[in-house]
């Protein structure tokens, strides 16, 4: 029985690892971290796939691993933040995968929790429910979040005349 859950995390692993790296490089925004949050959240679910008590919520129980992997290698940049390096850091663009125009700037002026859920039900086309597990929050919380965000870029964007 638990070979059987591994072979599904295995299987849904493999079939989704660009959309992992997609979303992992939406937070982290350099191609090494993204790829460090990815090979992390993998060893993480492999390690507790027992813990899984739904098999049918390996999508939602590996997206919430993914984000809260991605988040604490945010956490430890900012916490580690080399000030007075000498060799600049040249940024690196992933041609595929960097988010279109602006609009990453714009997400980035929304709280944390409202960040995730959009890149979550945009950019990874889940839905609310799943959403409301991945981030462990009311599934009406989750709407009112979404729908805020949404009305606050729509705002930025109209501002800047878009």
């Amino acid at each position: 029985m638990k070979q059987e859950v591994y072979d599904k995390i295995v299987a849904y692993i493999l079939e989704n690892q660009e959309r992992f790296y997609r979303l992992a490089y939406s937070y982290v925004k350099n191609r090494e971290d993204a790829l460090d949050a990815v090979q992390n959240a993998v060893c993480q679910a492999l390690e507790h796939c027992r813990a899984i008590r739904n098999e049918e919520a390996v999508r939602t129980w590996f997206y919430r691993i993914l984000v809260n992997e991605s988040l604490r290698i945010l956490k430890e940049r900012n916490r580690f933040s080399p000030e007075n390096e000498e060799v600049p850091e040249i940024p690196y663009e992933e041609k595929g995968f960097e988010p279109e125009g602006d609009l990453e700037a714009y997400l980035g002026r929304l709280d944390g929790d409202t960040q995730t859920i959009i890149r979550l039900r945009f950019f990874e086309e889940l839905s609310l429910a799943e959403i409301a597990q991945i981030t462990k929050l009311n599934l009406n919380t989750v709407k009112a979040r979404l729908y805020r965000g949404l009305k606050r870029l729509r705002i930025d964007i109209q501002e800047v005349g878009l």
